[in-house]
């Protein structure tokens, strides 16, 4: 995209890439906060090393905690064997955290020591180990609303929200439309073998005019679907 909102993302990407820095990415779902997360890690010293993207509302709350941390031998009933979780996974490099706001109390709690004191504790373990991983997380709900009903810790939020990038909606940068149009034709066409579509400008003014509850995803998906369901050679 190149409109103003969007080479602000930019801006904000390249200064944080080269440091560990806590990042809270948030917009709408769609948004592309994902991408985000991705392009300050493969833009940063850390590329060679580990990037981990977990959906924190994927995964059923009795097992967060263990995914993340791990957990060893007998730590709980079926626990047959020790398992690393994603922090270990994620040493020296990048732990992205989506759906943030769905993590239980417990696991707030130890994300803020892992945060503050760069340890983590696996479940069932009596001693902490060291962990060297840059945190990006991101939320599609209003953490500040879920603070203030005591469901989000407030000294969590401030350790994670030490940079913000706020994805906007594609609704308010409807210039980038043809820009990402364009990009999706091509790259759908080419895996289908095709030449990429002709988009009339009758068609692209009312892609530009449509809201976009879907964001970024919705318009992927309608190219992705026109490119499979065409009649051009």
């Amino acid at each position: 995209g190149r409109s103003p909102a969007m080479q602000e993302v930019y801006r904000v990407i390249e200064r944080t890439g080269n440091n560990r820095a806590t990042v809270l990415v948030t917009g709408e779902s769609g948004t592309g906060k994902e991408m985000v997360a991705r392009a300050i890690h493969y833009n940063s010293a850390f590329a060679a090393a580990p990037f981990i993207a977990v959906n924190c509302g994927a995964i059923p709350d009795q097992l967060l905690e263990s995914e993340l941390f791990g957990h060893v031998k007998g730590a709980f009933t079926g626990a047959n064997t020790s398992r690393v979780g994603f922090f270990q996974a994620a040493d020296g490099g990048t732990l992205f955290l989506d759906e943030i706001g769905n993590a239980t109390a417990a696991v707030q709690a130890k994300l803020l020591r892992a945060i503050q004191d760069k340890e983590i504790t696996m479940l069932g373990a009596t001693k902490p180990q060291r962990v060297n991983v840059r945190l990006i997380s991101a939320a599609n709900n209003d953490l500040a609303a879920m603070i203030k009903h005591g469901s989000f810790r407030e000294d969590l939020y401030y350790r994670l929200n030490l940079i913000n990038i706020h994805m906007p909606p594609l609704r308010d940068r409807a210039e980038d439309i043809p820009l990402l149009v364009d990009h999706f034709n091509k790259r759908f066409s080419s895996e289908q073998g095709r030449r990429p579509l002709r988009i009339p400008a009758r068609v692209m003014n009312t892609l530009m005019a449509h809201p976009w509850p879907g964001n970024v995803r919705e318009l992927e998906n309608l190219v992705h679907r026109l490119v499979i369901l065409n009649d051009e050679a």
